[in-house]
């Protein structure tokens, strides 16, 4: 059975019980990841731990690029 097939499975159900519908699949995803993310970077602040990974090279690369660019 598919994430959809099982949604619409409960949406079902729980208008026949007088229920609240069931959240949309996927909803909270994006939040999920955040909350993940952050979460992360808090322990490893609090291990002592810099602040490293594919963000901050992005960052890094972003403000060394532009320091050029305006030096020139």
């Amino acid at each position: 059975m598919s994430i959809t097939q099982q949604y619409l499975l409960d949406t079902y159900r729980s208008r026949q019980h007088g229920e609240p519908v069931p959240p949309t699949p996927g909803r909270h995803d994006l939040r999920l990841v955040r909350e993940l993310r952050v979460r992360r970077q808090f322990r490893a602040v609090l291990a002592g731990h810099p602040a490293r990974g594919r963000m901050r090279e992005a960052m890094v690369r972003l403000l060394h690029g532009r320091r050029r660019q305006v030096g020139c």
